[in-house]
């Protein structure tokens, strides 16, 4: 068997980022029952196609997205397991970059009501926040290695393995009951109140060196 390598040193480094957060979600739905699945389904069909017609007002790229999220019908059943009615839900997503404009038109849709609300980094940010973590990282690694071979009385060192691991934390989405009924009780042109977060990224580079 071969020895094993003689002057090689375990170390890690880390980088920490926190930035704000820039791409706003929010959820509405609506659910409707009635005794049969067509009234339900037509219920649901009028207020989905009236919320469309409001956000799409305002849709206007990333600044403002516009899709339909789940849909659902099912019965309801009774003690003795026969159908006793439907009951059917309906839901609308705004997402985007523009906090105001997203606020403000889901404060204008008045047929469905606010289920969730989240902040997180958009595709674009997280990447890029990301990359520059990343190489802080590396660099911090690079030059701990530098410091550590050069306390052990080395000149130089070469790299053997590494590993990249990463870690990023947001803000967890927030279901708005009291929300909702805010929204009912305003004004119809009055903007959901939000406020952004942060969102955090860390990044570990570990690995071994060979002193020499």
């Amino acid at each position: 068997m071969a020895p094993a390598p003689a002057r090689v040193l375990h170390l890690s480094a880390s980088s920490f980022l926190e930035v704000p957060q820039d791409w706003l979600t929010m959820r509405l739905n609506t659910t409707r029952e009635a005794s049969d699945a067509t009234t339900v389904q037509n219920e649901l069909k009028v207020a989905m196609e009236t919320a469309l017609r409001v956000a799409r007002e305002a849709e206007q790229g990333d600044a403002l997205r516009v899709r339909t999220g789940q849909f659902s019908l099912s019965p309801r059943y009774g003690n003795q397991g026969r159908i006793q009615g439907w009951r059917g839900s309906a839901e609308l997503i705004l997402e985007g970059r523009d906090v105001e404009r997203i606020a403000r038109t889901a404060g204008r849709i008045q047929t469905l009501t606010l289920a969730q609300s989240s902040f997180s980094l958009s595709r674009q940010a997280q990447q890029r926040l990301e990359s520059e973590v990343q190489s802080q990282a590396i660099e911090r690694f690079r030059a701990r290695a530098t410091e550590m071979t050069r306390a052990f009385g080395y000149q130089d060192y070469e790299l053997r393995e590494v590993n990249v691991s990463s870690s990023d934390e947001g803000a967890v989405p927030m279901r708005a009951p009291m929300m909702a009924m805010e929204m009912r009780a305003a004004a119809s042109d009055a903007p959901v109140p939000v406020q952004a977060g942060m969102s955090s990224v860390s990044i570990t580079v570990s690995g071994s060196i060979q002193m020499r």
